[in-house]
């Protein structure tokens, strides 16, 4: 797909990189949006990236809006020739899957679901062709996910799973939106994940719940003084535990003694494509070494 440059109204610039997400079209958003910020465009005020697009806010007083689209243009050539590597953190986040709390809230909300005698976990296994709820949750856990975006409400990610196309992960949506989600749920629309920042509506299918806060407003939280723990290009890796692990860590986070195991990593797109297995192996070594 041609890269499609539009208008959203006075103020911003929209550019769809491609219609549909991969990490070549990450990479080449991730590109451009670090030149616009690298270059200091005087009117630019905001740098919004996403899965395959971005969002530019600028000030119309103090660059016109056709000059600032000449700029983003010029920096495309460069993406697409740009070294695909960056430097990045793979973050451990430990997960309770099947857990009470998300298990309570799908049956209150049955009738929205494509499959109302089943859970979401049981339907996403069935809907992979895995054997069952076990080895469903074994492949959502084994590889790592990277987190394409931050957004729709502050600190929740959005993540792909770093496996074969053929591997991904996939399941619909609810039919309707539920109007309650656990907070902390790891959910799953389509071929995203994500982790539900704070209780709310949702429509992903609902797969378990973490005890690590991954936003904190307050930013009283010993690992949170920046709001939020991810940025784009961060890398997950899930870890599943048993109940007794997860209220042991919450009574840690609420004494403030919990550190996240965070490991700074090289991430290469080009090494990924070329041999997913070894790639992903490397980063588990750097995360577990």
């Amino acid at each position: 797909m041609q890269t499609r440059y539009s208008f959203g109204g006075d103020e911003h610039i929209f550019v769809e990189v491609d219609e549909e997400m991969s990490l070549e079209a990450f990479f080449k958003s991730l590109s451009m949006t670090n030149a616009v910020r690298e270059a200091n465009i005087a009117g630019v005020t905001e740098i919004c990236p996403a899965n395959a697009s971005f969002q530019i806010k600028f000030n119309p007083d103090l660059i016109a809006p056709q000059d600032l689209m000449a700029e983003l243009k010029s920096f495309e050539a460069a993406a697409e020739s740009t070294e695909k590597t960056i430097a990045t953190r793979i973050i451990e986040i430990p997960v309770l899957y099947d857990d009470p709390w998300t298990n309570e809230t799908l049956m209150r909300f049955r009738e929205r679901h494509q499959d109302p005698n089943s859970t979401d976990l049981q339907y996403a296994a069935r809907m992979n062709n895995f054997e069952d709820v076990a080895s469903f949750i074994a492949a959502h856990a084994a590889a790592p996910w990277f987190v394409s975006m931050v957004g729709f409400v502050a600190g929740l990610p959005f993540t792909y799973q770093l496996v074969e196309r053929a591997k991904q992960i996939e399941v619909p949506k609810y039919l309707r939106p539920r109007t309650d989600t656990p907070r902390l749920t790891i959910g799953h629309g389509g071929c995203f994940g994500c982790i539900y920042s704070v209780r709310g509506a949702g429509g992903y299918q609902m797969f378990g719940v973490t005890p690590m806060p991954i936003y904190d407003p307050s930013g009283k939280i010993s690992y949170l003084k920046d709001l939020m723990i991810f940025r784009p290009g961060d890398i997950i890796k899930f870890r599943a535990i048993e109940r007794a692990e997860y209220d042991a860590t919450v009574a840690v986070i609420d004494e403030g003694r919990f550190e996240p195991k965070i490991v700074s990593v090289p991430f290469s797109l080009d090494a990924f494509t070329a041999d997913p297995a070894g790639t992903n192996a490397k980063l588990l070594e750097a995360l577990n070494g």
